[in-house]
């Protein structure tokens, strides 16, 4: 009798001992949301002081999406999270005949933001733009904003919603990032 009451006891630890090791495979570990970038309609992207919000294409104005060698503008906020003035200088993408189109501002301003395209389609800057680094008396603001565009020129190839194309910008300071950049959902107006 008593060995087999060791044998049931001896079990029984073993089992134990064995859902404890299982329960602790996960603890401690890094999870994959915990890296995962929050799901908004465009791309985020990052080069030393400046940052890249809800960066595509922007949804086109006409149809589903854009035919092989039509132009396609481009919709996103750069805010210079830095202590200096940067530049972007030009932007490029192999999935098109030549550089992009630059227009309006091109400067970002240190601790402010460049919106490229129409505003309404980039995200809302007065909860996203970053706090000024200018002296007091200044008069600059958080809401000191420049406007400019981008329109990519002769795609190769059609550009679709759901669908990527790989653009580098360069700035004069950061120096390049490239991003995949996707095309925008169309925007949506409710009637009031």
């Amino acid at each position: 009798m008593r060995l087999q009451n060791r044998r049931v006891l001896g079990a029984g630890v073993a089992a134990l001992g064995a859902a404890l090791v299982l329960a602790g495979c996960g603890a401690g570990q890094i999870t994959q949301t915990d890296t995962q970038e929050p799901a908004v309609n465009g791309t985020y992207a990052q080069v030393k002081t400046i940052v890249l919000r809800n960066a595509a294409v922007q949804y086109p104005a006409q149809g589903p999406g854009y035919a092989a060698g039509q132009p396609a503008p481009l919709t996103l906020t750069i805010v210079n999270q830095g202590q200096r003035d940067d530049k972007l200088v030009s932007v490029m993408s192999e999935g098109t005949t030549s550089p992009a189109q630059l227009s309006g501002d091109t400067a970002i301003v240190a601790g402010h933001s460049l919106v490229i395209g129409p505003k309404d389609a980039t995200e809302s800057t007065a909860e996203h733009a970053p706090a000024s680094s200018s002296a007091p008396g200044s008069g600059a603001t958080q809401t000191d904003l420049g406007v400019g565009k981008v329109v990519l020129q002769g795609l190769k190839q059609p550009l679709w919603p759901g669908a990527t194309i790989k653009v580098v910008f360069t700035f004069q300071n950061a120096g390049p990032i490239s991003v995949d950049l996707p095309v925008a959902a169309p925007a949506t107006t409710s009637a009031h």
